[in-house]
Formats: C-alpha cells, structure tokens, sequence
C-alpha cells in the first residue's frame, strides 16, 4: 500500500470512532483537572483523570452555556459526550455535552459495567437486530398508562397513520415492581401473533429515575424476544443499556412512534406513483407484445405454406416458359437443320438433275452406264428422263472428236 499522509490517517481513525457502537455517547467518571475556561469563545477544557489515566475533555459554549455546575480542579463529575478525533493535532478527546456531579456516580460504573459485559456477550451486535416491519398493523406498547410519553405517541400514530391498532401493557416504569412489570410486559405482547413491533418506552427524568432500563434481566428479555422492539427511554441525551441491546433505539417516545408508523399521505403518494408506474408499464408490456406480434405475423407470412406454393407455382411457371421456349428453339433449330439437310440431298437426288432436262442411261439389266466404254454400237440401253423411259439402240460412240458409227 502506498505511503498515506498524516491527515489522511487521522481522518481515517476518526471515522473509526464515529462508527463504533459506545463512542459516540459515553458517560464517564473522573476528576476535574487543568481546567481552562475560556471567556472569549465561552469553551471550556480540562482533562478528566483517575488513579490510573486522564482524558483530553472539551465543552464548546453551546453545551458550556447549559451547565449548572460550578466546575474546579478536583471536583469529581460524570461527563456526558462523544470521543472523537481532533484532526489537526491526531489527539483524541471527550467532547462534553452534559455534566452532572457525582452523586450518582456508582450508578454510572454499574451502568458501563454491564454495558462492556453485554457488550463483549455480543447482546449489542448489528446482526442481532431485527427488522422493523415498514407497515405494522398492530403495534404493543410496555409503558406507564398515565404518563405523557402514551398520549405522545399515541397522538403521533392516529396522526400519522389511523388505520393501526395499539396493545397497551400498563407497567411502571421506576420503582422496584417496575422491571418485573416491564418484563413480563415484552413477555405478554411478544406472545401475541399479530403484533408486528413493541414499544418499550417512558419520558425524560434523572439518571436514577431512568435506571430501571439498564436491568440485566430487562435486557435479557429484549435480546430474547421474537418480535422487534424499539426502546425510546428518556431524552435525546439520555442512553441506557435497554436502547443498545434493542432491535432499534428513538431518541424520544414522540421519535418512536414516527419510526413504528408509516405516513398515511406519503402512503398514498407512492401508491399513486405506484399505480402510474404499474399502468406505464402494462402499456409498455403491451406495445412490445404487439410490436412482437406484429414481428412474429410477418414470420409466419413469410414461411405461410401458402405463399411458398404460390413462390414455387411462379418459378415452375418461368421454368415451364424456359423449357417451352428451348424446346420451340430446338425444334426450330432441327427445322432448320432439316431444311439444310434436305437442300443438300435434293443437291443429290438424280430426280433434281433430270428435272433440268438431263437423263442417265442404263443397260437392260438396269445397270446405270457411266462410261462411253462400256457401251457398243447397236447395243439397246434405256435414257431413263423425269417422267419416263426411253429405248434407244446406239447408232454411233464419240469420243471427244473420235467417232465410231455402225
């Protein structure tokens, strides 16, 4: 791998913080010391230490302007934040958004206790969670039936989506009876069929008031259950083990009930779009089907067994009239050839010569005398002419200029 540069490793890192699952909000317990409040920018830094390390904290002035507390070197505190990088130096740091003194700090360590141990039982794994049904018909509810996190979401919901139906489990949500009722709650509504997604749920309050939901057992149970269930425990700064252990965590109850429930109206738009897309796509279907039907009546036009007699009926036409036409070609030829022929004996037929007045002379036997020596004066031979037979007695013989009489 090629050599990276120093801020492309420290950016690297830093969204290795920003992904991982405790990070992003931790609560931790220590000492005040280095404080440095700067009343230009209204910041604050110091560096939360204990018997064994420290910690690089900084609180910017939004969050410094909301705290109550007088901070000095050595007071103890519980610092509520992220940890995450500081680019520029390669330093990591708590960035502070609460503080709370620590009265309540052995709570903190019971909680981050558990936390690592679930943590490292795998309770917290992604591939553990559920998914939560996009259009649940029946939602359960595990919260205080008196308390303004129902009637939030509640409100929220027949808002948002009417149609749905709502299982309340009434149970306590502080107090010692509360992580009995709340687990046997999970255990009722994930019994029943039709429930499509539990709501664990209660509204803002102190760190001690909230703790129930950092039960073992609690958590034990959510881990256990068949249906998905989303936690929404307290306010948006506020985490328990029941939000990393469930299948989905809301920042707050009114959050929950927006995450549970679809959006009647945003509903009915896709569903519009839906419908215009189904219908455009039928037609488009239907254009290619004709277009292939069209294409496939032009094949079988093509390849019809009718049109290929009427092809083979046309060539054997043209072929008829080929032959036809050789064949008068050649008869003709053989007419002419005849014609030629016959000139040719007629050139030859003794007849021809005796119609131009000429005559051939044979003896009585009918032999036919080519040679003045082959006659004798008073030998009787016959001039055969055109149209009959003459008899004749030979008075005289001449042979050119020498004549011999009787």
């Amino acid at each position: 791998m090629k050599p990276l540069r120093v801020s492309e490793v420290n950016n690297y890192i830093k969204k290795i913080f920003a992904s991982d699952i405790l990070l992003p909000e931790v609560s931790i317990v220590g000492e005040i010391s280095n404080l440095s409040i700067h009343y230009s920018s209204g910041h604050i830094y110091f560096n939360l230490k204990d018997e064994n390390s420290k910690l690089k904290c900084v609180m910017f002035k939004t969050y410094a302007q909301t705290n109550d507390i007088e901070l000095k070197d050595g007071l103890k505190i519980v610092a509520i934040g992220n940890i995450s990088v500081y680019e520029k130096d390669g330093i990591y740091q708590l960035y502070v958004r609460k503080i709370k003194k620590d009265g309540i700090g052995e709570l903190y360590l019971i909680f981050e206790e558990l936390k690592n141990r679930l943590q490292k039982e795998g309770l917290f794994e992604s591939i553990h969670k559920k998914p939560i049904s996009k259009y649940p018909q029946k939602i359960g509810i595990v919260t205080s039936p008196t308390g303004a996190a129902i009637r939030d979401i509640i409100r929220i919901m027949k808002r948002r989506f009417p149609p749905i139906n709502v299982v309340i489990y009434p149970s306590q949500v502080q107090g010692e009876k509360a992580v009995d009722q709340l687990i046997e709650g999970l255990n009722y509504l994930d019994k029943i069929d039709d429930i499509d997604l539990i709501i664990l749920t209660r509204g803002g309050g102190s760190i001690d008031e909230l703790f129930v939901f950092n039960d073992e057992r609690l958590a034990r149970e959510i881990f256990s259950t068949k249906k998905p269930v989303i936690s929404a425990v307290g306010h948006e700064t506020d985490f328990t083990i029941s939000d990393f252990v469930a299948d989905f965590r809301a920042a707050t109850p009114s959050e929950a009930a927006e995450l549970a429930t679809p959006e009647i109206n945003a509903l009915r738009r896709e569903i519009f779009e839906l419908k215009n897309s189904l219908i455009k796509l039928t037609f488009n279907i239907l254009e290619r089907c004709r277009i292939d039907l069209e294409q496939i009546q032009k094949y079988l036009n093509f390849y019809n067994p009718k049109y290929l007699i009427e092809e083979r009926r046309i060539e054997l036409d043209n072929i008829i009239q080929v032959i036809t036409f050789k064949m008068f070609k050649k008869i003709d030829e053989t007419k002419n050839r005849l014609e030629r022929q016959k000139i040719k004996l007629d050139l030859h037929n003794p007849t021809y010569v005796l119609d131009q007045g000429y005559a051939y002379i044979t003896d009585d036997n009918g032999i036919i005398l080519t040679d003045i020596n082959s006659v004798n004066i008073g030998m009787n031979v016959i001039l055969n002419l055109k149209n009959g037979e003459i008899d004749a007695e030979i008075k005289s013989i001449s042979t050119r200029g020498n004549i011999r009489e009787k």
